[in-house]
């Protein structure tokens, strides 16, 4: 499983004849992604109003991980592991990467603050080849 960050999502959209998208629809196609609760807010957050329901109906077939207790404790005990190394991460990232983590998935990014977590042995990324 993988779970697919907010830049990935985007990117695909902007730029749908680039390899990155194509990687996305065959993952989709073949049941490999879920969508963190984060992604999906800041998805509808950022798109257009007429675009809206739409994507928010499309993204409804993914499986959907949402924070609990747990989440956030892991969150917790991850912070102080972090700032003793200078990282600093923000909420909607540090949510991800704890859902992720739960559900034993990979984070796909094209942010440097997952390469980041990952350095940390915090999260796995995905890194598609090609």
């Amino acid at each position: 499983m993988i779970v697919v960050d907010t830049s990935v999502w985007i990117d695909a959209h902007r730029h749908p004849t680039r390899a990155l998208a194509a990687t996305l629809k065959r993952l989709l196609d073949a049941d490999e992604v879920a969508l963190a609760l984060p992604v999906r807010l800041e998805l509808a957050a950022g798109i257009s109003r007429r675009d809206r329901a739409a994507l928010l109906r499309a993204l409804s077939s993914l499986p959907l991980v949402r924070p609990t207790d747990d989440t956030w404790n892991l969150i917790e005990q991850w912070i102080p592991v972090a700032a003793e190394k200078g990282q600093r991460f923000g909420q909607a990232d540090w949510l991800i990467a704890a859902l992720t983590s739960e559900i034993g998935a990979l984070v796909w990014s094209l942010d440097e603050d997952f390469a980041a977590l990952e350095r940390l042995k915090l999260v796995n990324c995905y890194c598609p080849s090609g």
